[in-house]
């Protein structure tokens, strides 16, 4: 039998700033419901794969396909509208909105999930935003302003979450719960492309992982792969 098709996937992917080119063929896939990671070092070409996969930055090369469909060269928006949600990198709330404005602006059921993501399900999933509500954006600390744009790109009822940093520069009990709050998102089918230095958490929580070294995917496999080559991580993630 063979295996389904992906829900997104990365073929030969190229971008560039300006003259410096920074990803020199990536290829990636996701299943339905899988949680994959792309890790490695600060400036290898993490981010810039996922602004090119959103339409945040337009490729030189390759092909991005969201259930089939393609989606390279296409504006962000329509890359949003494709069922991918994002979680950036710098949180980037709305300062000047509410927590429920923040919530509402954006949301929406284009595909028709028999279980969309309510203010209510993202209030039981991070119940301080409820107690929150009507702060503005730029009044909450940085966990909060976590939670919140993971709330807010729930709102979407995405097929596919992306996270870049999602933990980073947070305390300890916040990062908890970032990762407990991801733990059950994958319980609940969604799948998941997380980026994130802590490879202990992302060792029990996701599937598969890639790893990016200068623009390129030099390592992939599952999480018992990766646990069994430690030289992996030293080599491509250690500091």
């Amino acid at each position: 039998m063979s295996a389904p098709a992906p829900l997104l996937e990365v073929q030969d992917l190229q971008a560039a700033y300006g003259s410096s080119q920074v990803l020199f063929g990536i290829s990636l896939a996701v299943q339905a419901g899988e949680v994959v990671t792309l890790i490695g070092r600060n400036g290898m070409g993490k981010t810039t794969t996922v602004k090119s996969v959103m339409g945040l930055l337009r490729p030189t090369a390759g092909r991005v396909a969201m259930a089939g469909q393609p989606l390279h060269g296409q504006p962000a928006y329509r890359v949003a509208r494709s069922g991918i949600g994002l979680v950036p990198e710098g949180r980037q709330v709305f300062p000047n909105l509410t927590v429920r404005e923040n919530l509402v602006a954006t949301a929406g059921n284009r595909h028709g999930s028999a279980s969309p993501w309510t203010l209510d399900s993202v209030y039981g999933l991070f119940p301080r935003l409820q107690e929150r509500e009507r702060h503005l954006g730029s009044n909450l600390s940085g966990g909060e302003q976590q939670m919140l744009a993971i709330a807010r790109a729930l709102m979407t009822n995405p097929r596919l979450l992306i996270l870049d940093e999602a933990t980073e520069g947070l305390a300890p009990l916040i990062r908890l719960e970032i990762w407990n709050c991801l733990q059950r998102l994958k319980e609940q089918g969604l799948a998941l492309i997380v980026i994130d230095k802590n490879i202990g958490p992302l060792l029990r929580l996701a599937d598969r992982h890639y790893v990016v070294e200068k623009g390129r995917i030099v390592w992939q496999g599952t999480s018992a792969e990766l646990r069994g080559q430690p030289e992996v991580v030293a080599q491509y993630l250690g500091v």
